[in-house]
């Protein structure tokens, strides 16, 4: 006849044995919420905002083109909106007019990203990335639910000053999950209603600490790494992305920086 004790160990080894198996079907689930469950869901929030948003601009720029067609004209011109050679003026130089350089509004921006979720959508084409631009960095109310994340206070696109905005590396849809692909001379499309502006790309930082808030700043730096490197000395037209590093942690900071070169009207989809 066996001992006690050895029965009460083969229990206690049985009951280890069962919580351990629970416990990694818990992790498992966990692991596959994290990250599959969340890319999915939020992946698919952000194409649906990007075509929504899309929708939306080509709806009122065709309004807007047919009131132009039907207002009187006292003499024949140029097209409003065109400059005299026919090609279309830069947006306005206002606060609620449009997001041209020098200007301190950005067509309806600043109103868009108070009163919509999404006011922006950032394309870059050698990373296949599309996504939409909510206002806000904060992970629960923005970034994970699919958006790159706008810092709140820095330059709206096109302005003056410094776009710079967040994204998530890993999960919840994980806009920035292949930054660290980006190369210097890259362009980064920042859409907006009506216009499209084009920076490219001039710096990367690999690695700074979440601290080196420099780095977005109208005249972007790093505190970290003042070499003269990374950033700028100099007023311009600005955008900086930034992301957790390494992947699948959050202890340090990944920044990319990039200057305005072009802005041209936003094409509108027939039929929209």
């Amino acid at each position: 006849m066996r001992p006690r004790w050895l029965w009460g160990l083969r229990r206690g080894l049985i009951l280890f044995g069962e919580l351990a198996v629970t416990l990694g079907l818990v992790t498992v689930l966990l692991a596959t919420y994290e990250l599959w469950w969340t890319n999915r869901a939020a992946e698919a929030n952000a194409a649906q905002t990007v075509s929504a948003l899309e929708r939306q601009w080509d709806a009122q720029a065709q309004r807007q083109a047919r009131q132009q067609a039907q207002a009187p004209s006292s003499a024949p011109g140029p097209t409003a909106g065109a400059s005299p050679s026919g090609t279309p003026a830069p947006p306005p130089a206002s606060g609620t007019g449009g997001g041209g350089r020098g200007g301190s509004g950005g067509t309806g921006i600043d109103s868009m990203a108070r009163d919509l979720t999404a006011f922006a959508v950032i394309r870059i084409p050698t990373l296949g990335l599309v996504f939409p631009v909510a206002e806000g960095v904060d992970k629960y109310a923005v970034l994970n639910h699919g958006y790159i994340g706008h810092y709140p206070g820095t330059a709206m696109p096109g302005q003056a000053g410094n776009f710079a905005v967040a994204g998530h590396r890993n999960t919840h849809g994980q806009p920035f999950r292949y930054l660290d692909r980006i190369r210097v001379g890259d362009a980064v499309i920042v859409e907006v209603a009506g216009w499209d502006y084009v920076y490219q790309v001039d710096s990367i930082l690999p690695e700074t600490e979440p601290s080196d808030g420099t780095v977005v700043l109208p005249e972007p730096y790093s505190t970290d790494h003042p070499s003269g490197r990374y950033g700028y000395r100099t007023a311009g037209h600005y955008i900086t992305l930034t992301t957790c590093t390494p992947p699948f942690t959050s202890l340090y900071r990944m920044v990319v920086w990039g200057h305005l070169v072009g802005e041209q009207p936003r094409p509108v989809t027939v039929g929209a």
